[in-house]
C-alpha cells in the first residue's frame, strides 16, 4: 500500500508555530499554502478545528476550488449541528469536490473548548453522542428512502438526504483518542485510527490493540501518525535546530499547560522518561507545551527520519500527517527532501513483502 503523506494548512502565515489554525483570514494565503502541498506531492491537507477558528469546511472549499487534486481530512465535532444536517453538508463538499475529502472526527478536546461552544456534555458521553451521530449520517448517505432514529442523543423521524456522497458508501471516517470511550466508538465506526508518534514498542502495541477493538465488530482499520519533522544537512545541526526551536517555544510559553486530554497525558509520559526515544522520536515540544496536539517530533537528516517513518510504516501504519514549524519554508522541505524517501522506501518494503509471499 503507497504512504499517504497529509500536510495541514492554517489561514494565515505565522513565524514559528505549533499550531497552524487560529486568527484570521488571508484568502492568499490559504490558496497559496495550499498549491504549495499540491506542488510537492502531499496527497492531503489537515484542516483543523478550534471552537474560535475560521470554519473549516468553507476553508477547504475555498481551496478546493483553487486547486486541482489535493484532497482535504476535514476535522468535525460533532454536536455542533445536528447530523442530519452535518451528512448533506458532508456529502455536498464531496460532491462539488467528486470526492476530495475525508472527515477527522473531533468528540474529546479539553472541556474549556466545548463549552465555550455551549457544549456542556462530559467527555465520555461525547464519545457515546459522537458514535450515534456517525450512525445516523450514515444511514442518510447510505438509505434510498427515508429513515428513522431514535437514540439516547438524537431522535429523526422521515429523514432524507437527496444528495449522496461521491465517495462510496461515504468518505473515510478518522478519529484519535486514548480513552476507552474514544476507542470504543473509534472500532465501532471509523476506518482510520489516528495517533500522535509515540516510541515504536508502545506503537506496535496500540496498533494490535486496536486492530482487534476493531476485529470483534467486524471491521478492518487503518492507521495514521503525526509527526513534525525537524530536518537540517546534518545530525548536528538538526539537533541544533531542535533545542533553538525548544528555546523559542519555552520562552514564549512559560511554565508548560497541565494536559487536557488522555493522548496529552500519553505524551507527557513518554517525555518523562526522557526527550529521546528510538534515536529519533524527541519529545522536547510535548514536554514545553503540555502536549496539547501534535509535538511528537523525529529529529535528523531527511534520510534519517525517512528512515524511522518507515519503521512506522513496517508496523502497518500507511499513512503519516508531517508538519514542520516554520511555514512555508518546512512545507516545502518535507515535500522536497523527505516525501520522495518515504514514498520510495513503502514502496520497497511492499515489494520485498510480495516476493517472500
Amino acid at each position: 500500500m503507497p504512504a499517504r503523506i497529509i500536510g495541514m494548512i492554517g489561514t494565515q502565515q505565522e513565524g514559528i508555530a505549533v499550531h497552524l489554525i487560529k486568527g484570521q483570514i488571508s484568502r492568499q494565503w490559504v490558496v497559496d499554502f495550499t498549491r504549495l502541498h499540491e506542488q510537492w506531492n502531499y496527497d492531503a491537507v489537515l484542516v483543523g478545528y478550534y471552537a474560535s477558528a475560521a470554519e473549516g469546511f468553507a476553508i477547504a472549499l475555498y481551496a478546493a476550488d483553487h486547486t486541482e487534486r489535493i484532497k482535504f481530512l476535514i476535522a468535525h465535532r460533532p454536536g455542533s449541528v445536528a447530523p442530519a444536517l452535518a451528512a448533506r453538508q458532508i456529502a455536498t463538499f464531496d460532491q462539488l469536490t467528486q470526492g476530495r475529502m475525508a472527515l477527522h472526527i473531533i468528540a474529546g478536546t479539553s472541556d474549556a473548548d466545548q463549552a465555550s461552544e455551549g457544549d456542556f456534555l462530559p467527555k465520555n458521553d461525547r464519545y457515546r453522542r459522537a458514535g450515534e451521530y456517525l450512525e445516523v449520517m450514515r444511514k442518510l448517505w447510505t438509505s434510498d428512502g427515508p429513515i428513522d432514529h431514535r437514540g439516547e442523543f438524537y431522535r429523526v423521524e422521515g429523514g432524507y438526504s437527496d444528495i449522496k456522497p461521491h465517495q462510496q458508501p461515504y468518505p473515510s471516517l478518522f478519529f484519535g483518542g486514548s480513552s476507552e470511550g474514544a476507542l470504543e466508538m473509534g472500532a465501532r465506526h471509523c476506518d482510520v485510527f489516528a495517533i500522535f508518534g509515540e516510541p515504536l514498542k508502545e506503537t506496535r502495541e496500540r496498533v494490535q490493540d486496536f486492530r482487534r477493538r476493531a476485529a470483534a465488530f467486524g471491521r478492518q482499520v487503518g492507521f495514521n501518525m503525526s509527526l513534525r519533522p525537524i530536518m537540517a544537512a546534518t545530525e548536528g545541526a538538526a539537533w541544533d535546530k531542535a533545542n533553538a526551536l525548544l528555546a523559542d517555544v519555552e520562552r514564549k510559553t512559560g511554565a508548560a499547560p497541565q494536559p487536557t486530554n488522555h493522548s496529552a497525558e500519553r505524551l507527557l509520559g513518554y517525555a518523562a522518561r526522557g526527550d529521546v526515544h528510538d534515536e529519533r522520536l524527541w519529545m522536547g515540544i510535548a514536554r514545553a507545551t503540555g502536549a496539547p496536539g501534535n509535538t511528537s517530533c523525529l529529529v535528523g537528516t531527511p534520510e534519517q527520519i525517512a528512515a524511522a517513518v518507515l519503521e512506522y510504516y513496517r508496523l502497518g501504519i500507511h499513512s503519516f500527517l508531517l508538519r514542520g514549524f516554520e511555514n512555508p519554508h518546512d512545507t516545502m522541505a518535507i515535500g522536497r527532501d523527505l516525501i520522495p524517501l518515504i514514498k520510495d522506501g513503502a514502496l520497497a518494503i511492499d515489494r520485498q513483502a510480495e516476493a517472500a509471499e
